[in-house]
């Protein structure tokens, strides 16, 4: 389903602050795959996600999703087949609108519109089912602006807005980081489930090695603009952090002393 070739991506090219923030990273992911980017600050893992979802273009290489190459395609022309879910749980939603009314935006987005717009009782109870997974009580608040709520609760109806009319992809930039353990460990289960009820090809940046290890079916780990690890089948069964660190430090031939990963 996704398909990156030699994708690269310089900042202030030409420059005395040059920054390769991207070199040369290759991977595949096929349907149904969960692949968790690992790496620090500065390592490029935001600016992959930027560059697929098309905020970024890359300077080199190819990226294709689903056959269709999307390399030099502007984001708004991907964000049909492309959900995202960042870090802040402001970023998702609409606050001055009710939950329903946010749903309503996700569920309706590249579909034909009339002049007949509006939420059916259909539509409501859709809402309704979905939203009573998260065993967060949002079910029966639909009425309620999504500024009214807390944190944990917002960024669990980003998700759901994410991947409500199933994308081609997901992207999870560190989307429970800003979440107290409880919430977060609610929102990373119930998101391994739809994933995987839907059989949507996912990529989720995070820094908790466990998390990864628990969720992927592959895990990328990136340092300095380069993919130095891509771990999938075989050689994940029985993978600890440990066993990651000792891979990572093999061969990016670097020694991972980044304490919110190792700690994480």
């Amino acid at each position: 389903m996704l398909e990156l070739c030699g994708v690269s991506k310089t900042f202030m090219k030409g420059t005395a602050n040059e920054l390769d923030a991207l070199k040369d990273v290759s991977f595949t992911l096929s349907q149904g795959e969960f692949a968790a980017i690992i790496g620090g600050n500065g390592s490029g893992k935001s600016t992959l996600l930027n560059c697929i979802s098309g905020v970024y273009i890359p300077d080199g290489g190819s990226i294709k999703l689903d056959g269709e190459d999307i390399t030099y395609k502007p984001e708004y022309k991907r964000a049909h087949a492309i959900g995202r879910v960042f870090q802040d749980p402001l970023k998702g939603t609409a606050f001055d609108m009710t939950i329903e009314e946010n749903l309503a935006i996700a569920w309706y987005k590249g579909r034909p519109r009339n002049l007949r717009w509006g939420i059916t009782r259909k539509d409501r109870e859709l809402f309704r089912e979905k939203l009573s997974r998260f065993e967060l009580g949002l079910e029966d608040r639909m009425k309620d602006k999504a500024g009214l709520l807390s944190g944990g609760q917002r960024q669990a109806l980003t998700l759901l807005m994410a991947i409500i009319v199933r994308p081609k992809l997901l992207l999870l930039d560190e989307h429970t980081a800003a979440l107290d353990p409880a919430t977060s460990r609610k929102v990373l289960e119930l998101t391994k489930v739809f994933v995987k009820e839907e059989g949507i090809p996912t990529l989720m940046v995070t820094h908790n090695m466990k998390d990864a290890i628990e969720m992927s079916t592959r895990i990328l780990m990136m340092n300095k603009g380069k993919l130095v690890l891509n771990v999938s089948g075989d050689d994940l069964k029985g993978i600890t952090v440990d066993k990651l660190v000792d891979l990572f430090e093999e061969k990016s031939g670097e020694v991972l002393d980044n304490d919110r990963i190792l700690l994480g």
